[in-house]
Order: C-alpha cells, then sequence, then structure tokens
C-alpha cells in the first residue's frame, strides 16, 4: 500500500514540472546550440596574485578574446549565422571573459568591473535555460555590479550545460553534479590569487543546485539561493559549509508551485527536496520583493539591493 501514496506523489510532481514548464517556456531563451563546432580553446594556467594584476588580467582576457574570435569564425563557416552574431558581440573589445569555450553548447566566466582591484566579488550561478551569449544574464551581472559599485567585481559565470526548463534534467541533479567541479575551481582561483577579497555565490533557481553540490568546505562567506526549487539538501546544515547560507524568494515567482519533495528513481532522484526559505531549512531570509521568477537583478528592485547589501557584507533591508 505503501507505493501508492507514493506513485500519487510522483504523479503531482510530474504534473506540477508540467505545468511550471507551461508558464516558463513562453519566457525562456533560446535551446543550447551544442552542436555548433567550436576550437578547443588554449589552455589557460590558473589565477595566481601575480596573473590577477591589472596586466596580467588584461593578457588574460585578450587570449580569451582571441579564442572567441575563433569560434565566431568556424561557426561562421558552417553556417550558423546566429551563433557567430552572438560571438562577435562577446568579442567586443570592452568585454572581458576570464575563460571562454565553445564547445558543447560554450562555457564563459564575464567579469564586470574591475577584478585586478576588488575586495568583494560576486559569482552568480544560472539556472535552467541561460545560453551562452544570454543578454538577461549579462544584464543582471551588470546591474549588480553598478550596484555595488567600486572595489567589486561580479563574474557571471556560465561554466556548465544549463538544463531546458522544459526537461527531465531541470528536476534531477545530474547537471549540478557535472558541473560543481568546475565551480570549486573557480572559487578555488579566486581565493589563491585574491586571499583578502569577500567572495559569494548568488544561485539562481538550478544554480542553487550547482551551488549546494559545491558547497561543502568551500572558502566563500555566503552563499545565496534565489528563486530556487530546492538544493537536493534537507537543511543549511547538510550543505557542510562555513558560509552564511542565504535564501529568498520573490512574491510572483512561479518555482514556488513546484512541490518541494525528492522521490527516489530507478537511476537517481526526482525533485529537490526541503524548500530554502522554509523556517526547517535554516537559511537566513532575505526579502525577494514581489517580482517574478527573471526580476531578481532588475536595476531599482528590492532584491537586487538586497543581494548587493549581502555580498557587501551587510545585512539586507527587512531580512
Amino acid at each position: 500500500m505503501a507505493s501508492r501514496p507514493r506513485s500519487r506523489r510522483l504523479r503531482r510532481t510530474l504534473l506540477a514540472v508540467l505545468v511550471t514548464a507551461s508558464v516558463a517556456v513562453p519566457t525562456a531563451g533560446a535551446a543550447h546550440p551544442a552542436a555548433v563546432p567550436a576550437p578547443a580553446p588554449a589552455a589557460l594556467r590558473p589565477l595566481t596574485p601575480s596573473s590577477a594584476t591589472a596586466a596580467g588580467l588584461d593578457a588574460r582576457y585578450a587570449a580569451n578574446r582571441d579564442a572567441i574570435r575563433a569560434a565566431e569564425r568556424t561557426a561562421a563557416d558552417h553556417g550558423y549565422r546566429k551563433r557567430a552574431t552572438t560571438l562577435r558581440a562577446m568579442a567586443d573589445p570592452t568585454r572581458h571573459f576570464l575563460s571562454f569555450d565553445g564547445r558543447d553548447g560554450g562555457r564563459g566566466v564575464e567579469v564586470l568591473g574591475d577584478l585586478a582591484r576588488a575586495e568583494r566579488i560576486a559569482v552568480l550561478v544560472p539556472g535552467s535555460d541561460t545560453a551562452l551569449g544570454s543578454e538577461r544574464f549579462r544584464n543582471g551581472a551588470l546591474a549588480l555590479q553598478r550596484q555595488l559599485g567600486e572595489r567589486a567585481a561580479v563574474l557571471a559565470w556560465l561554466g556548465y550545460r544549463t538544463p531546458a526548463t522544459a526537461s527531465a534534467a531541470a528536476v534531477t541533479p545530474g547537471r549540478a553534479e557535472a558541473a560543481a567541479p568546475a565551480l570549486r575551481d573557480l572559487v578555488g582561483e579566486l581565493k589563491a590569487a585574491k586571499p583578502t577579497a569577500r567572495l559569494t555565490l548568488l544561485c539562481h533557481s538550478y544554480g542553487s543546485v550547482v551551488c549546494a553540490e559545491a558547497a561543502p568546505g568551500l572558502p566563500v562567506a555566503g552563499i545565496v539561493l534565489y528563486g530556487s526549487p530546492g538544493t537536493g539538501a534537507d537543511s543549511a546544515a547538510d550543505l557542510q559549509t562555513p558560509a552564511t547560507v542565504w535564501a529568498g524568494r520573490a512574491a510572483r515567482d512561479w518555482i514556488a508551485h513546484v512541490p518541494h519533495v525528492r522521490l527516489p528513481l530507478l537511476l537517481g532522484e526526482l525533485g529537490f527536496g526541503t524548500d530554502p526559505i522554509a523556517p526547517e531549512f535554516g537559511a537566513r531570509v532575505f526579502d525577494a520583493g514581489d517580482g517574478g521568477h527573471s526580476d531578481y537583478l532588475v536595476p531599482g528592485s528590492v532584491p537586487l539591493e538586497n543581494l548587493a547589501r549581502i555580498v557587501d557584507g551587510q545585512e539586507p533591508a527587512d531580512a
């Protein structure tokens, strides 16, 4: 008899996923063009205090700009005009990439602000349907950096192939498990290169699952989960992190309707468990305003102000 309630819960969960997808898909970004060919980028040495200077970073940005231009030429040669246009914009000399790889849909870490002088560093970890060259992702990073001001840098980290919202990958932890080592490597490099800088992870939607997978022992001051479907952990303590764990959800965020369950499957699990803003999770909850799922980094918004305050090491307003 016990299997029947579980089966009913599973059906309800799957139905909720479909309902969520019906809301999200009309506003989602384009699917990842994983089939677009791109050359392998040259290997870059890990960041160190000497290579994280203005001159060292300029050289790294230039190398990645060359890699982006090579990927643009390859995309154009194979008839992928849309990807070539995206890459051409990314290769603009005013933009700075700490890393880039055009293969398998594309990976990249864009730096907004002066990383060489930064005393506070925020790493944005995106969720579903975030593609290489996403204007929404970059605009959010830019808005946060402007809110933070001088001596702060924001890294827009697209270090994994994000799942499509309307897919099984979006409700299972596989993509997050694959992404976590790259996120851990980036944080490790930043900590080694900028040991006195305050590091914070800002984890949106499925990105909160990625952050949870990377969290144990990670040398960051804060991990912020917002618009989160859950993390795969029952509590903040289960993340095994010395960082302060924050959580927030906007009043009109559709993700509130996704059931916070975790059900076993033959090859893994479905769902991500406890709601991060629930008291039993144990995170510090902050006011995330009354916007929707994609409104957390809108200029002038309540969540943008509070996210910036957390990155600065201050108390968020009305927390």
